[in-house]
């Protein structure tokens, strides 16, 4: 069945300039840069979902992440809606997206420094873990995230760290 989970896809209308914010503001690594995906596969694997499915892709994320990566991907020849900035957390559906860091403040900091504009003011503790929100110039949400017991997976901070199927 499922043995993990591979990446999370955020579309924006213009892939370099999206690939060059997550690797200059976010510090993420381009895993792979941005490249043209096109032909008789991509048409079996989205034909149906879009009505043209040549895309331009690339990968970010932090070294060493496994699968666990941002896809960042473009639409050149599909018009896409800027309709993410009126969805609210509480819409059904992926809500964010969460960065783990080290110091939740100073990474604050450093990007109020780059000009990222945060959903809300300060650092909240919940759960055992530190937060703050902030949005990417496309409207995606992501939460900054810093455990307190760093040898512990996210999901077990606050709790014993045995998961139940």
């Amino acid at each position: 069945m499922i043995t993990g989970l591979a990446h999370t896809a955020v579309c924006v209308p213009d892939v370099d300039a999206a690939v060059e914010w997550y690797r200059d503001v976010l510090g993420l690594v381009v895993l792979s840069p941005p490249y043209l995906m096109e032909g008789e596969g991509i048409q079996r694997d989205m034909g149906e979902l879009v009505a043209d499915p040549r895309m331009r892709a690339a990968i970010v994320g932090v070294a060493d992440s496994g699968d666990r990566v941002l896809e960042v991907i473009e639409y050149p020849h599909v018009a896409g809606a800027d309709a993410r900035r009126a969805l609210r957390l509480t819409d059904h559906g992926l809500t964010h997206v969460a960065l783990l860091c080290d110091d939740v403040a100073a990474t604050r900091a450093e990007l109020e420094a780059k000009g990222v504009e945060f959903l809300v003011d300060g650092v909240a503790g919940v759960a055992r873990v530190r937060t703050t929100w902030f949005a990417d110039p496309w409207g995606v949400v992501f939460i900054l995230v810093e455990k307190t017991r760093p040898e512990r997976p996210y999901w077990a901070q606050y709790g014993s760290g045995r998961g139940t199927r």
